[in-house]
């Protein structure tokens, strides 16, 4: 039956070996506290809560999904998800990353997000309801005026409150300049919030006393389009002026959407009919402020796909090294059993190597996009903090989109070790199939993070935040291009690096005469460029393995073959991607519609 370990040794070697974090979070005022011993404390409890209370609750919450009731709307989720969540909150595990002021713990974003991948790797589903309020909290903490955040803030860093966004609507999902929930303004300077929303992640459900929507609407006299969005504080329960729950407001849930995966979350269809709700931000401004809940939504998806990946790896490692089936084709590895185990075929290794390898550039990925955010946030030196925001800016569309990309990839491939047992729910790796493939879909499909990687954050500003990152590459180049060890990793970096400044250019020549050509080439486009990155941290990786491996501790030796074979069996799918990005827009426009 399925397990999960966390695997502590793997990320500690990317925070502290590749990142060297504690070095880094030294430089920021807020966090130079923050040492390696912590850290490390933080992640062994937070190993032993996902192993111990929450994986155990995956399956069993897969099958049993959630529970909505028509007369009252309230909805039940699976067996034993609140009392894990009341586990969750007595920890303090909610404030972990939040801010002092409002009963936070002021550890970096770092931290939070190794904590997040541990969660997402024992239960995605149940993951969601913490994720989504702290991506509330990020947008109430930046947008909020004094009196919101003293209402909701302290309740929501406690885990006592938890949170939503509504955006989507049944007309409307990427174009959100469609939405037509309307705010009427009240005397007292409140407004009537009144719609529909669809697929609302833990819109509805018993694990907390109270559900902080945050709301897109329109104003009565506002302009069409996205410029003419608001954005709403709707709590379930209004609060008090003391802080106690008052009454109900008027936003229900009307149904759950019955879904391929992550049956453990409550996906609500939400009714507001008059709900009272407080102005966040700005009038018309509302989806500037939603973005910052947004862009930590699709860093929290790249997470769970990556919490997925790891868990799908380290179940397919497990069944493949007891599974007995044929002989190895080099002959018997073990004669005293009635057949080889399986870990012995090289397509077995292939498959296992695929996810290991995901899983272990997209940790690497997402931790250096975190610890960027921490520097965003907290550097004291204001132009190190923009290198650190474009940096940031460029690399959340490949966190969301390529990371959930590998793990569909990736989950698959784990499945497949196990055969037809790999099909059959009970043996837990469908699962993981199933609740992948919604990260590439919701908080901007993958399509959209691909455009908006290539026209928006690299065409858009003529590639200057690309080439802040290539500056990166081009200076490990140039460090390390005399050593031959470290020749097989460094020639296709620096040969990779080269083919997508030349693509990127090619591409804005075309988008000049032809916008239709971004469109064309972003898919392949986007994991081109999510290679370069990969290849570039596999390369840093290969260094340190490289120069640790002789010590004794198959660990390094573990992470070098891990390398050797991301260069040699997954970076060369980009020569066809250049390809496809290259060929242009003409083989998908030119066909009238009628032709299809």
């Amino acid at each position: 039956m399925p397990q999960y370990i966390a695997p502590l040794r793997d990320m500690q070697f990317v925070l502290h070996e590749l990142l060297q974090a504690e070095d880094h979070l030294k430089a920021l005022p807020d966090h130079a506290d923050t040492n390696r011993e912590l850290i490390d404390q933080v992640l062994e409890e937070g190993g032993k809560f996902t192993s111990e209370v929450l994986f155990p609750l995956n399956h069993s919450g897969d099958q049993e999904g959630c529970h909505h009731d028509k007369v009252t709307h309230a909805v039940t989720t699976p067996k034993g998800f609140k009392e894990a969540y009341k586990q969750f909150v007595d920890a303090g595990w909610p404030a972990l990353s939040c801010d002092p002021e409002y009963g936070g713990q002021g550890l970096p974003m770092i931290v939070n997000n190794a904590l997040y991948e541990m969660l997402n790797s024992a239960n995605q589903a149940w993951t969601m309801y913490p994720g989504l309020t702290h991506g509330a909290y990020e947008c109430l903490h930046e947008h909020g005026s004094e009196e919101l955040k003293n209402i909701y803030l302290p309740k929501l860093v406690s885990g006592e409150w938890t949170g939503t966004m509504c955006l989507t609507e049944p007309h409307c999902g990427t174009d959100l300049g469609m939405l037509r929930a309307k705010a009427e303004p009240q005397a007292d300077g409140t407004y009537k919030i009144t719609g529909g929303k669809i697929f609302i992640s833990s819109g509805e459900h018993d694990m907390s006393q109270n559900i902080i929507h945050l709301v897109l609407a329109r104003l009565p006299d506002a302009p069409q389009g996205t410029k003419g969005i608001s954005l709403f504080v709707v709590p379930k329960n209004i609060p008090n002026p003391d802080g106690t729950l008052g009454a109900r407001n008027a936003i229900v849930c009307g149904a759950i959407e019955h879904k391929m995966g992550i049956h453990g979350n409550s996906t609500c269809q939400m009714n507001l009919d008059g709900a009272s709700g407080w102005l966040l931000g700005e009038p018309n401004k509302g989806l500037n402020a939603m973005f910052v809940m947004m862009n930590a939504a699709r860093l929290g998806v790249g997470i769970q796909s990556l919490g997925l990946t790891e868990v799908a790896y380290q179940n397919a490692l497990i069944y493949a090294k007891d599974r007995l089936q044929m002989r190895s084709l080099t002959g018997v590895k073990e004669p005293e059993k009635a057949a080889d185990p399986i870990i012995v075929h090289p397509d077995v290794r292939r498959m296992l190597l695929t996810a290991k390898a995901f899983a272990e550039g997209g940790r690497a990925m997402s931790y250096y996009v975190a610890l960027q955010i921490d520097i965003e946030l907290n550097h004291p030196d204001e132009e190190v903090r923009k290198e650190a925001a474009d940096l940031v800016a460029l690399l959340t569309p490949l966190c969301k989109a390529f990371v959930t990309d590998n793990a569909w990839i990736a989950t698959s491939e784990a499945m497949q070790v196990y055969g037809g047992h790999g099909y059959i729910a009970e043996w837990g790796m469908e699962q993981y199939v199933r609740d992948a493939r919604i990260n590439m879909i919701y908080e901007g499909t993958n399509t959209i993070q691909s455009l908006d990687l290539l026209g928006r954050k690299i065409l858009m500003d003529n590639g200057a935040k690309l080439k802040k990152f290539g500056a990166l590459v081009q200076a490990f180049v140039e460090d390390n291009g005399a050593d031959e060890a470290l020749s097989e990793f460094v020639t296709p970096l620096a040969d990779l690096g080269d083919k997508v400044s030349k693509l990127t250019m090619e591409i804005g020549m075309k988008a000049f005469q032809n916008k239709d050509e971004v469109g064309a080439a972003a898919v392949p486009y986007l994991r081109v460029v999510g290679h370069l990155v990969y290849s570039y941290f596999f390369a840093r990786m290969a260094k340190i393995a490289l120069e640790k491996q002789d010590g004794g501790d198959r660990f390094y030796q573990s992470k070098l073959a891990t390398a050797r074979f991301y260069f040699a069996r997954l970076q060369p799918e980009t020569a066809m991607l250049i390809r496809q990005a290259r060929s242009g827009a003409s083989s998908l426009m030119a066909p009238d519609a009628d032709l299809f």
